[in-house]
């Protein structure tokens, strides 16, 4: 089997959006600690460089009535231009008003986080790529509630095109460089 994604693209500090993915109460309760710290640890990261780098953030809830809002620690850290989605679909690509507002950025690269990896993480990444996103899946910062529909997950977004790489790769990919101006403060950022 062949991927289909057939050129390497390193994520571009101009083109991309980080998209955070229903890291709600009712989800979070359920996961293992430390595959959760090390979620919340890692997109908190992100959030911190995209909000420094002045990358556009769009965050949503699944179904908030049922699986809670948004983890308090993540929504202190969004940054105050974030858009944010309640959903019932489990594709963030279902939500015309959260497609129109991600095309009106003219950014084609999408860093996913989220939970959980094999239902709303994966459907919105097959969706994405299928509208000609280069979607990037942060394997460091998504999580499932158990390790096979994660680890199935990504072997089915690696070979559906999407890019896996983790959250420190981001970061660097995103600086390219030791010179940019904002290094040392994204460096202070890596835990």
């Amino acid at each position: 089997m062949q991927m289909t994604n057939e050129a390497a693209t390193l994520c571009e500090e101009s083109n991309s959006v980080l998209l955070v993915i229903d890291v709600q109460t009712h989800l979070t309760a359920i996961m293992p600690a430390k595959v959760l710290a090390r979620l919340q640890r890692n997109i908190g990261m992100l959030l911190k460089a995209a909000a420094l780098l002045e990358i556009p953030v769009f965050a949503t809830e699944q179904y908030p009535k049922g699986l809670g809002n948004l983890e308090k620690d993540i929504v202190d850290l969004l940054p105050a231009e974030t858009r944010r989605y309640e959903k019932t679909v489990f594709s963030c690509a279902g939500i015309s008003s959260f497609t129109a507002a991600l095309q009106a950025t003219t950014r084609k690269q999408v860093i996913l986080v989220g939970m959980e990896a094999h239902v709303c993480v994966m459907q919105s990444a097959l969706d994405l790529i299928g509208q000609g996103y280069d979607v990037f899946v942060v394997v460091d910062a998504i999580c499932s509630r158990h390790r096979e529909n994660y680890e199935t997950a990504l072997s089915r977004l690696r070979w559906s095109g999407a890019t896996i790489l983790d959250a420190e790769s981001v970061m660097y990919e995103w600086m390219r460089d030791a010179g940019h101006r904002h290094f040392k403060s994204l460096q202070a950022f890596i835990a």
